[in-house]
């Protein structure tokens, strides 16, 4: 099958690639309106972008009115936001705030989840979240229908359970996020395996390593 992504309509363009392009992260993504209350999105179509910088980056669709989603308008207004990341623990709350609520609507309040405030921005980051990243907006980019916001991350917090004992990678038994793959269809990293590159192919020459398509046929 050949997909000619130059004629295919927007619809079966976002069927296909977000059936085969996953799974990916959800940022459920807090910003303050403008009469101060709590909206929160959230948010597949986002993923961590640099590190030096540390930068995230998010793509937000707009309304099928054309209309900017509040999110977008609340971050073009303050220049800040924060990425909630979402495990099981609060995967219905999220499934909440993704409905189109009015913009007077206080989000975190409607789905039960506990707003605190943010070390650096003015933005409420949720609390049983197993970690949040305090951003500001590094730059825009607009498209006709969609605008592709990166965001430096200033500031995170994350739950002393989902670190190992010292404090420098993940628990995989305990930080497990969920992430989007087609459709309404989810998955969460309850199986984790390791695979470590190589340091180098020394002391053997490229040309004396067999080829892995010549190894298989043996």
């Amino acid at each position: 099958m050949n997909v000619d992504f130059t004629t295919l309509p927007g619809p079966d363009r976002y069927r296909m690639l977000t059936n085969f392009i996953g799974p990916r992260p959800i940022a459920l993504v807090g910003t303050r309106s403008l009469a101060g209350h709590n909206n929160a999105a959230p948010m597949s179509f986002f993923n961590v972008f640099s590190h030096e910088p540390p930068l995230v980056v998010l793509g937000i669709q707009y309304r099928g009115n054309g209309d900017e989603k509040d999110t977008v308008g609340n971050i073009r207004r303050t220049g800040e936001f924060v990425v909630n990341m979402v495990d099981m623990s609060i995967a219905e709350a999220m499934i909440v705030c993704a409905v189109n609520f009015t913009a007077d609507v206080d989000e975190l309040a409607f789905a039960g989840l506990t707003p605190l405030p943010c070390k650096q921005i003015d933005v409420a980051r949720i609390a049983e979240s197993p970690c949040s990243f305090e951003c500001r907006v590094e730059r825009i980019i607009d498209y006709d229908k969609r605008a592709l916001i990166i965001g430096e991350v200033v500031h995170m917090h994350v739950h002393d359970r989902c670190l190992d004992a010292a404090g420098r990678y993940v628990n995989p038994e305990t930080y497990q996020p969920i992430a989007r793959l087609h459709a309404d269809n989810y998955i969460t990293s309850d199986r984790q395996f390791e695979m470590k590159k190589p340091d180098s192919l020394w002391p053997y020459e490229v040309a004396q390593v067999t080829p892995r398509s010549e190894r298989a046929a043996k």
